[in-house]
């Protein structure tokens, strides 16, 4: 993870190559990590590992003959044969695993919300940094300054790594209980996430009320992440010439555009921009509810918005379990901690 993050901020995408199931299969069988074959300033080079940061080097081997008892590395043997597209080419005898695959592994031990956190990360256009891969992995916060109100954390912009199918490929593959979460993860994801915030927001909005979210996908339509609406002649003038937006999250069912106004949102230029695009979209029959950075933690706030929507599309939000509130409280807290964020 820590290698395909660290592609996603150099390149803007993930340049490596994909390989057949021929060279899949040499690739695994011809590891076998001796001293001699292991080249960890190239692999720090490539972002893979980091020297600093204690952590082991995850190694595939084919079989426990190949394993090598040898700091920094960690061998782990494969569970019989990988499925297609597991395995790419970083560069010349250099192989990794996928995103796909990757998510899949770095799965076990995590909770629903902090796995649909990851995937729609890998999913979406935006990358965490290399630097928060270990630290969200041991359940820390990145970095270690961020506030308890934060809801925004760093990213960088780049295009998806995978695809819906590819994780479907990977959760019919993965069929041991220990993936349960995953499966149930792939489920709820969804592609277009542009940040964190974004994630956070379709994480607590989206998925069905027994998780502890506000099911807004069993809305006809569902939740549509950066959907575009291109606006008619008198929305193109109520809008001062903006020809289209951009909604964070589209519920066609209620023709609500839900919009997470974070910090950048607070310049004077975005405010204008904003509110022409507020216009034309009041122009195509459509309402628009901003959500704040304080009402990101705030799960009264997030509720009685998630009731409006509801309400809108000519439904009711009705729970039919008990302990509401702290399903909802860890449902937060896990989507956070996937992002590297401490407890709201």
């Amino acid at each position: 993870m820590r290698g395909v993050r660290s592609a996603r901020r150099a390149y803007g995408s993930l340049p490596w190559g994909a390989v057949g199931r021929v060279e899949q299969r040499h690739a695994i069988e011809g590891c076998v990590p001796n001293a001699d074959m292991v080249d960890l300033d190239d692999l720090a080079r490539l972002g893979m590992w980091a020297p600093n940061e204690s952590e082991g080097l995850h190694v595939l081997v084919a079989s426990a003959g190949a394993r090598r008892a040898r700091a920094p590395m960690l061998c782990h043997v494969c569970p019989g044969p990988l499925p297609l597209g597991a395995i790419m080419r970083v560069a010349p005898g250099v192989y990794c695993s996928s995103p796909a695959y990757t998510a899949l592994r770095c799965s076990r031990g995590r909770s629903v919300p902090e796995i649909l956190v990851l995937l729609l990360e890998l999913l979406g256009s935006y990358s965490l940094p290399p630097e928060a891969t270990f630290p969200i992995a041991w359940c820390g916060v990145w970095p270690d300054e961020v506030e308890r109100k934060s809801v925004e954390q760093i990213h960088y912009p780049s295009e998806p790594v995978v695809t819906i199918k590819e994780l479907q490929a990977m959760a019919r593959y993965a069929k041991s209980s220990e993936y349960a979460n995953f499966r149930t993860a792939v489920r709820l994801a969804a592609t277009g996430s542009r940040s964190p915030a974004e994630s956070i927001m379709y994480g607590m909005f989206a998925p069905p009320l027994r998780f502890g979210a506000f099911g807004i996908s069993s809305l006809k339509g569902g939740m549509l992440l950066n959907h575009r609406i291109d606006f008619d002649t008198t929305s193109l003038h109520m809008a001062s010439g903006v020809p289209y937006a951009v909604c964070d999250a589209y519920i066609p069912a209620a023709h609500i555009d839900t919009e997470y106004n974070g910090i950048g949102h607070e310049e004077e230029n975005r405010r204008i921009h904003d509110g022409q695009r507020n216009n034309g979209l009041k122009g195509m029959g459509v309402t628009v509810l901003v959500i704040n950075r304080d009402q990101m933690r705030d799960i009264v706030a997030l509720e009685a918005i998630a009731r409006s929507i509801h309400k809108a599309a000519g439904g009711l939000l009705r729970y039919r379990y008990s302990g509401v509130r702290q399903r909802q409280t860890a449902w937060l807290n896990g989507l956070r901690a996937g992002s590297g964020l401490p407890p709201a």
